[in-house]
């Protein structure tokens, strides 16, 4: 059967491309440039284009939590993670939660507690951090989950997610947090668009950090909107 899919009529044709897994699954969204960029003066929106968004959103609607790195978060400037309406009656009428959990990464804690993405959040989002951090600055407005002696156990943050329920998970970078992830080998699928912009040298790879464990993926399917190519890999036997 061919890997090209034709894009989806409705929200529910994105969910069947895009499905809750039977096993739990740590799944990657990332955008990049023809030439391998993750940013355009800085940030991935100057990627962006049409349909990128609409999966963007629908990755966030079927996920049990959201994991995004802190550096990630500032320069985003993300939000709290508030779903539409639609995406929230679609969670509660599948038994979820309306809500996913909103999960940071951060070694040093060294985070915008104003920022809107612990302001005006829905449910309290988690901090995963490591056991030596000082976890008493960001306990008031989030729950910690402290992993590892020094640097996040990034393997055992998964595994307390787990517990608490959460086996569909959603990450959406930085590329260290990525590359870290896939050093530990720890990804499970990759869903990459491939922006139809040259944009030269500077920005880096979606994934940065130390060699990781070199491992195939298998592709799943490929979807096409005006020149932008959407790619969904897993791995291999999943």
């Amino acid at each position: 059967m061919s890997a090209y899919r034709e894009w989806p009529t409705g929200p529910e044709g994105l969910v069947r491309l895009y499905p809750r897994n039977p096993a739990p699954t740590l799944r990657v969204n990332f955008i990049a440039s023809l030439d391998g960029a993750v940013t355009v003066d800085g940030l991935s929106g100057g990627l962006h284009g049409p349909g990128d968004k609409e999966i963007f959103d629908s990755l966030r609607m079927v996920c049990d939590a959201l994991i995004v790195g802190a550096g990630t978060i500032k320069a985003e400037k993300y939000d709290a993670l508030r779903l539409t309406e639609a995406a929230r009656a679609w969670r509660l009428s599948h038994d979820l939660p309306e809500f996913p959990l909103m999960v940071i990464v951060s070694r040093s804690l060294d985070l915008d507690l104003e920022q809107l993405i612990f302001s005006d959040a829905p449910i309290r989002p988690i901090v995963l951090t490591h056991r030596q951090a000082r976890a008493e600055r960001v306990a008031h407005v989030a729950d910690v989950i402290a992993v590892g002696d020094g640097e996040v156990d990034l393997a055992a943050g998964i595994a307390a997610l787990h517990e608490r329920g959460a086996t569909q998970l959603l990450c959406e970078g930085g590329p260290a947090l990525l590359g870290s992830l896939i050093a530990r080998d720890l990804v499970g699928e990759l869903c990459l668009t491939v922006s139809p912009m040259l944009v030269g040298g500077g920005p880096g790879r979606i994934a940065a950090g130390a060699p990781g464990l070199v491992r195939q993926m298998s592709l799943r399917h490929i979807l096409s909107l005006e020149d932008m190519l959407f790619l969904r890999y897993a791995r291999q036997g999943n």
